[in-house]
């Protein structure tokens, strides 16, 4: 936590060698569904109409559809700098304390503005302590845009079941990862799906979405808001249509 790392996970805010703890494979476990515990904690974000009418629960997967200038990356951003537990009658004190609750950001295809407005933000206002930050670029190589979400998500595992934390993921922008999919996919000359996006493209999101939730013998929960941004504002595009079928 606190620390900035690029697309394929080394760190580029000229602090101190981190020692690995343990190793990890990026592409995780799927969780049995049998084990998952039902949410019911709440996550809040400090914004009203996101908490009042849409509250986001620990453990719980929800998307944010946006559109090519609008202000995603200033809600993206707000919600790191706001959110918290909630405390719930009946829980420890320690599970609902802000110390054990954390943020991994990982901004996927930005260009340097974006990217040094996300750092600037969670430095100036004191969140950064609490955050684990990856920035891949839009001129970094897209192979590297593929691996970054799953490198955010493994570290958001290690915290959560490791360190028994509540996790907070936030992904932006997934239609920079599905235009990487598409180009990969392209480039390996596999047979195309819709609008040229590879046919297993759902359950390569899904291998993505569904590492959010709560396991049962362990204290810590991932939470996932994935942002993207709607192609043309058409939200029967295969990205976002395949992302609210799966969330």
């Amino acid at each position: 936590l606190g620390r900035i790392f690029n697309g394929s996970g080394k760190p580029i805010d000229k602090g101190p060698p981190i020692l690995a703890e343990e190793y990890l494979d990026i592409q995780g476990q799927p969780i049995n569904p049998w084990s998952r515990i039902y949410p019911e904690e709440m996550i809040q974000t400090g914004i009203s109409a996101i908490d009042v009418m849409n509250s986001i629960a620990r453990g719980q997967k929800i998307p944010i559809f946006s559109a090519a200038g609008l202000p995603h990356n200033e809600i993206a951003a707000q919600i790191c700098r706001q959110a918290g537990l909630v405390k719930v009658p009946g829980k420890s004190v320690l599970d609902d304390h802000e110390d054990n609750f954390a943020i991994v950001f990982a901004a996927m295809g930005v260009n340097m503005e974006t990217a040094r407005f996300f750092k600037q933000d969670f430095e100036e206002n004191g969140s950064m302590e609490n955050v684990c930050l990856f920035l891949n670029l839009a001129n970094d190589p897209t192979i590297e845009r593929i691996i970054t979400p799953r490198l955010a998500l493994t570290a958001a595992e290690f915290l959560a079941y490791q360190c028994e934390k509540h996790v907070l993921v936030i992904l932006t922008d997934m239609s920079s990862y599905a235009e990487a999919l598409r180009e990969v996919s392209a480039a390996r000359e596999e047979v195309p799906g819709r609008r040229g996006f590879p046919g297993y493209m759902y359950t390569d999101l899904a291998t993505i979405y569904e590492r959010a939730g709560r396991v049962e013998g362990r204290n810590g929960s991932i939470t996932q808001i994935p942002i993207l941004t709607m192609p043309n504002d058409d939200i029967t595009h295969p990205i976002p249509d395949l992302t609210g079928y799966i969330t």
